[in-house]
C-alpha cells in the first residue's frame, strides 16, 4: 500500500476508484457522469459530476478527489516526533496544499449556469479530512473564498444519501403533478358518464313504459 500511495498517478486512481465505489453504491448510473468537461469549450475533465436538475435541462455538481498524501505524512511524523517547529510547518503547508487544490477545482471546472456555483472536493482517508477540519476556520474559508466543500468518505456519503432523497422528492413531486391532471380528467370524464347514464336510464324508462303500453293494447 506504501509504494502504490508513493506513485502520484496510482495514488490518483486510488481516489478515483474510492470515489467511484461511493457514486455506484447511491447514485443510478443516469445521475452522474464520468471523465466530463463541465466548462462550455474547456478541455479540463473532472472525474465525476452529479447531473442536478434545472429548470430547462440538467446542471453539473463537479467532484474532483485529491490525496496530498506527502503534506499529511509530514504532519503525522511531525505530531509523533512531537516537534513544534515542523507542526507548524506541516500544518501551513497542509492547509496551503488543501486551499490550491481547491481553487484548481473552482477554476477548472465551475461555470453556472451550466455547473452548480460551488463544487466537491473528496478526500479519501478519514485522517487527513479530520486534520482539515481541526485547521480553525479552514473549511469555512475554503468554502466562502473559492465555493468548494471538503468532503471525506462518511460526510461525502451522507451528503449523496441527502442529494438522492432530494431526486426522490422531486421525482415524486413530478409524479403528483402527472397524477392530479389524471384525476382531473377523470372527474370530467366521470361527470360525462353521469350524463350518459341519465340518457340511458330515460331511455329504459321510455322503453319500458312502451312495453307496458304493449302489453296493455
Amino acid at each position: 500500500l506504501k509504494k502504490v500511495l508513493s506513485n502520484v498517478k496510482t495514488r490518483g486512481v486510488f481516489g478515483e476508484t474510492q470515489l467511484a465505489a461511493l457514486l455506484e453504491q447511491v447514485m443510478a448510473p443516469e445521475q452522474y457522469e464520468k471523465n466530463v468537461a463541465t466548462r462550455p469549450g474547456s478541455k479540463e475533465r473532472v472525474e465525476f459530476a452529479i447531473r442536478m436538475p434545472g429548470q430547462d435541462k440538467h446542471v453539473l455538481l463537479p467532484i474532483d478527489a485529491k490525496f496530498p498524501i506527502e503534506d499529511y505524512q509530514r504532519l503525522q511524523a511531525a505530531q509523533e516526533a512531537g516537534d513544534k517547529g515542523a507542526l507548524e510547518m506541516a500544518e501551513k503547508a497542509l492547509e496551503a496544499r488543501v486551499k490550491l487544490e481547491a481553487k484548481t477545482i473552482a477554476e477548472k471546472y465551475v461555470e453556472p449556469p451550466h455547473t452548480t456555483d460551488f463544487a466537491l472536493l473528496y478526500l479519501p482517508f478519514e485522517g487527513l479530512f479530520g486534520e482539515v477540519l481541526r485547521r480553525p476556520g479552514l473549511f469555512e474559508q475554503i468554502q466562502r473564498q473559492f465555493r468548494v466543500t471538503i468532503c471525506g468518505p462518511t460526510n461525502l456519503l451522507a451528503y449523496l444519501n441527502s442529494l438522492q432523497m432530494g431526486f426522490r422528492t422531486l421525482a415524486i413531486e413530478k409524479r403528483s403533478s402527472e397524477v392530479w391532471r389524471t384525476l382531473g380528467a377523470v372527474k370530467t370524464e366521470f361527470g360525462k358518464f353521469g350524463d350518459v347514464l341519465d340518457g340511458v336510464q330515460k331511455k329504459l324508462a321510455e322503453a319500458s313504459n312502451k312495453i307496458e303500453q304493449t302489453g296493455v293494447r
